[in-house]
């Protein structure tokens, strides 16, 4: 089960959602609006910035993160709140 980081609550509470654990074994969060289900974002199996700023430090992590905005579109809910909550 993935372990919700500080910054991610942080973030969360930014942008007014809640997030918990998925209920998906394959995603990290599932997150809410006002108690209404919004997405399951997150694969499991793949790293976000806090895990890597924690194994690999900031360097490389903003490193990581810069590629990962370069890859991905941002044209669904579900990528615009990974985008802000894991990266």
């Amino acid at each position: 089960m993935y372990q919700i980081t500080d910054y991610t609550k942080r973030r969360a509470k930014e942008i007014g959602v809640e997030v918990e654990a998925s209920k998906k074994k394959d995603k990290k969060l599932d997150v809410y609006k006002d108690g209404k289900f919004l997405a399951s974002i997150g694969a499991i199996t793949y790293k976000d910035y806090p895990t890597y700023l924690k194994e690999n430090g900031r360097e490389y992590a903003d490193e990581r993160r810069r590629l990962y905005y370069i890859r991905h579109t941002k044209n669904t809910l579900g990528e615009l709140l990974a985008l802000y909550l894991l990266w």
